[in-house]
């Protein structure tokens, strides 16, 4: 959505920005009347960051079914508030969010699993440690019981992407850029159409493509060739 992020306490007067605090609270005496000072200006992002500590301490004390609940919660949290539009400008797509989507899915699963194999399991525990850092095992290491939740989760991290690099191209129009987003989008939703069970390596290549369109949209004349060599790869799949 468009905003006015510079904001000033129509009770005190002091100014602040809400691309920082995400509220239009006045950081100095609270008060929730102010106004904008700047022009209205894209912005989908929330500052907010995730951090899987106090789960990662209950592994050792609580069933494995209520920590992965948490920690699917807990992502799922942090993925809503998440936008890739900051101030009028494209962000990446980073780790942290891929990370935490795929975590959010991989820990859905294993919640409904009366019993998890010891490689589901693993897999788990290697996201909980590290999907806050924006750390996460590699695609061939995705257990065959995880397939469908990697590739939801990366489909799901790849269109929320997309919806704020449509929002910008609103902006900035760029016609190769919605040619090489609409290519995306027909690979992303061959993935929802399985259900997520492709190979997850290939899904890994639709993470690439989109990352390389956002930086291409950035500016990045070179990234458009990488894309289109990850879509190619696709093609052929």
């Amino acid at each position: 959505m468009k905003i006015r992020g510079d904001r000033e306490c129509q009770s005190c007067g002091t100014r602040w920005s809400y691309y920082d605090t995400g509220s239009v609270e006045c950081p100095e005496c609270g008060s929730v009347h102010s106004v904008g000072v700047d022009d209205h200006t894209e912005h989908t992002d929330t500052p907010v960051s995730l951090d899987l500590t106090r789960i990662r301490n209950r592994v050792d004390d609580d069933p494995a079914d209520e920590v992965a609940r948490a920690a699917a919660e807990t992502c799922r949290e942090y993925t809503r508030k998440r936008g890739f539009i900051d101030a009028g400008e494209l962000q990446p797509l980073d780790e942290t969010y891929v990370a935490a989507s795929i975590l959010q899915h991989v820990a859905t699963a294993l919640a409904r699993e009366m019993r998890p194999d010891d490689a589901t399991e693993l897999y788990f525990l290697d996201l909980l440690g590290g999907a806050d850092a924006g750390e996460r095992p590699r695609a061939d290491e995705v257990p065959d019981g995880l397939r469908t939740a990697f590739g939801l989760a990366v489909a799901e991290a790849v269109d929320a992407y997309q919806r704020d690099v449509r929002r910008y191209l609103d902006d900035h129009p760029d016609e190769t850029a919605r040619q090489l987003s609409g290519r995306i989008r027909d690979h992303r939703k061959r993935v929802e159409a399985l259900d997520g069970d492709v190979d997850p390596e290939n899904a890994n290549r639709l993470l690439h493509a989109a990352r390389d369109l956002g930086r291409f949209v950035s500016g990045d004349e070179s990234a458009y060739v990488t894309a289109d060599n990850w879509l190619s790869g696709l093609d052929a799949a």
